[in-house]
């Protein structure tokens, strides 16, 4: 395959940029984004951008026993629906609420974020869009975007793809931990919607989708289009999970439904002996999902461990306080529902008697 090094590079253009890296493309991605990423600093950080390595001050307060809790991800092939459609700025939220959401799970508030934003030539606008994306995700939650990684890599990325990684740091008091230690059979979950599919899945739903028209307007996407629908970006859970603090509710255990779905994200919170019946009755699972499972010819059980199916994350609290739960959630403007409860067993297990 041609590299756009030394064919694409101007005349005079330094030994570098014949090597195919533009030292000034990443300096005018850093000045299209520097505002952005600017409105994200609060007092705890110090120090302004473009420094080596980003400074927070960690003052936690009243904390008895401060933990920080870190997490890293991506937004695997989602990256790919993002090129084709050319709308970029989506991936930025994706990966801030994807990470806020992973710590969330332990009780952890974010702190502070970093981003890695990886192309084979770089195009300063579409890099630009992502940490602009990333920094208003920051911005809206009260986290800072500390610092990053724009790198240009050609040989190693395929020219016009793109690679996106975030970092995240929180903090949680030892005392208010959340690890599912205290989950006991008869406690209820709540589940909250996903907005779609999140940032999992898109190898599946790329190869089941392909064929169609993804700007047509679909009887079965209620009049939608998988180009309205598929970039949607990952949202977040912290605020529901802070309506459920100021409830006074004892949240027991938490899950974010991501890559494994329903069937391999749950466990891993679960404590020996507990498992947990989902009744697949209690929602409606999205057009978007149905429409992927029909393309694909994918087994039910399946579709739950490839997919969200219309489920972001879930709420584990004792039975005694599930009307509360479910009350607080919807005076925060969610659209919970009780998906399930927790009982004597192990891993998962589906109201129609699969198991998993």
């Amino acid at each position: 395959m041609k590299q756009s090094s030394t064919d694409d590079a101007p005349q005079g253009a330094s030994a570098y940029e014949r090597a195919g890296v533009s030292i000034d493309a990443g300096h005018r991605a850093v000045e299209l984004m520097k505002g952005a990423v600017a409105r994200t600093h609060g007092p705890a950080v110090l120090g302004g951008i473009g420094g080596f390595g980003g400074l927070f001050r960690a003052a936690f307060g009243d904390m008895a026993d401060p933990v920080l809790v870190a997490s890293t991800d991506g937004v695997g092939t989602k990256t790919k629906v993002a090129v084709q459609l050319g709308r970029y700025g989506g991936l930025g939220a994706d990966i801030v609420n994807h990470c806020v959401n992973d710590i969330l799970v332990q009780g952890a508030r974010p702190l502070f974020f970093l981003d890695y934003v990886a192309m084979g030539k770089l195009k300063p606008e579409a890099v630009a869009e992502v940490v602009t994306g990333a920094a208003q995700a920051c911005e809206a939650l009260g986290v800072a975007l500390l610092g990053g990684e724009t790198a240009e890599m050609p040989g190693v990325y395929v020219e016009g793809e793109l690679d996106i990684v975030g970092t995240i740091v929180g903090v949680v008091d030892r005392p208010r931990l959340v690890t599912g230690a205290r989950i006991t059979a008869g406690d209820r979950v709540i589940a909250l919607p996903s907005a779609g599919l999140h940032t999992n899945g898109f190898s599946l739903a790329r190869m089941a989708l392909d064929g169609l028209d993804w700007h047509e307007a679909r009887a079965d996407l209620g009049g939608q289009t998988l180009a309205e629908l598929l970039p949607v970006p990952h949202r977040s859970y912290l605020p529901a999970h802070a309506a459920l603090e100021a409830a006074g509710v004892d949240v027991r255990g938490m899950a974010h439904i991501t890559g494994g779905g329903l069937v391999d994200n749950p466990p891993r919170v679960f404590p020996a002996g507990i498992g947990m019946r989902v009744d697949t009755g209690s929602w409606t699972v999205p057009p978007l999902f149905e429409l992927i499972v029909r393309q694909a010819s994918v087994e039910r059980q399946e579709a739950f461990r490839a997919l969200n199916m219309g489920v972001g994350f879930l709420f584990i609290v004792p039975q005694a306080q599930q009307a509360q739960a479910l009350e607080a959630l919807r005076a925060a403007g969610e659209q919970p529902w009780l998906i399930g409860e927790m009982v004597a067993g192990r891993g998962v297990m589906f109201e129609d008697g699969a198991s998993a």
